[in-house]
C-alpha cells in the first residue's frame, strides 16, 4: 500500500493568510479527490512570541509592527475578508480587534495530534479568533474549543501546566526555524518541497499532482 503524503504546515491561529493558506490546499485536496492519500500536520509557530498575556489591540500592534497605516489596514482587512467569504471563511475585524498569545494554543494542538483532532482544533481555534473575536488565550474559550472537538478539556488543559509538554512546542519552533522557515503560512510537503504563503488553490493542485506522481 502506498505511503500517505505528508504535509507539515508551519503556522499560528492568529495568522490570517495561514487560514486563508489552509482553506486553498483543502480545496485543492478535495479537488483532486485525495483526502484519504495524505496526512496533514500542524507544526507550531508563534508571529508574537513576547505578545504579553492581556494582548494589544490589533491596530496598535499592525502599526508597530509593520509601519502600516491606517488606510491600508483597512484595506488589507477588506481584501482578506473578500477571500474569506470566497473560501467559506468568515473574517470579522471589529473595533476592538486584539492580537493575542497563542502557545497555549500551539501546547493543545500538541495534544489533539494523539487523538488525529489536530486539524479540527486548529480550525475550530481560527473560527473563535476570527469569526467569533474569542481570545484564544484565555483558558476558558480553549476548553470550549477542545469540548467542541470531542477532546477531555480537564486533561488537555493539565497540558499547558505540563513542562514536558511546553519544552515540546518550543522544540518544535526551534527545528522549524533552524530548518530555515521564518514566515508563515509555510506548506512542506514529504520533507523535500516546501512552498510559502497563501498561494492559489491552483498551484497547491500542481505540487500535490507532483508529489502524489512521484
Amino acid at each position: 500500500m502506498k505511503e500517505k503524503l505528508k504535509i507539515d504546515i508551519i503556522s499560528d491561529v492568529v495568522c490570517p493568510w495561514c487560514t486563508i493558506g489552509y482553506k486553498r490546499l483543502e480545496k485543492a485536496i478535495n479537488e483532486l479527490g485525495i483526502q484519504d492519500e495524505v496526512e496533514i500536520e500542524w507544526q507550531p509557530f508563534e508571529l508574537n512570541p513576547n505578545m504579553p498575556a492581556d494582548g494589544q489591540d490589533l491596530r496598535e500592534h499592525i502599526t508597530e509592527k509593520y509601519g502600516s497605516t491606517p488606510e491600508q489596514q483597512k484595506e488589507s482587512q477588506k481584501n482578506m475578508v473578500d477571500i474569506g467569504e470566497e473560501l467559506g471563511f468568515k473574517f470579522d475585524y471589529f473595533d476592538g480587534f486584539k492580537m493575542v498569545n497563542t502557545f497555549d494554543a500551539h501546547v493543545l494542538l500538541e495534544y489533539a495530534k494523539e487523538f488525529d483532532k489536530q486539524t479540527e482544533l486548529q480550525k475550530r481555534l481560527t473560527t473563535a479568533f476570527f469569526s467569533q473575536g474569542k481570545d484564544v488565550s484565555k483558558k476558558e474559550v480553549l476548553k470550549q474549543a477542545l469540548l467542541d472537538v470531542g477532546l477531555n478539556a480537564e486533561e488537555g488543559l493539565e497540558m499547558l501546566d505540563s513542562e514536558d509538554a511546553r519544552k515540546d512546542v518550543r522544540y518544535n519552533e526551534d527545528f522549524w526555524k533552524k530548518a530555515g522557515i521564518n514566515s508563515v503560512p509555510t506548506v512542506v510537503f514529504n520533507r523535500e518541497k516546501a512552498i510559502t504563503g497563501a498561494q492559489p488553490v491552483e498551484t497547491f493542485k500542481k505540487v500535490l499532482s507532483e508529489m502524489m506522481n512521484n
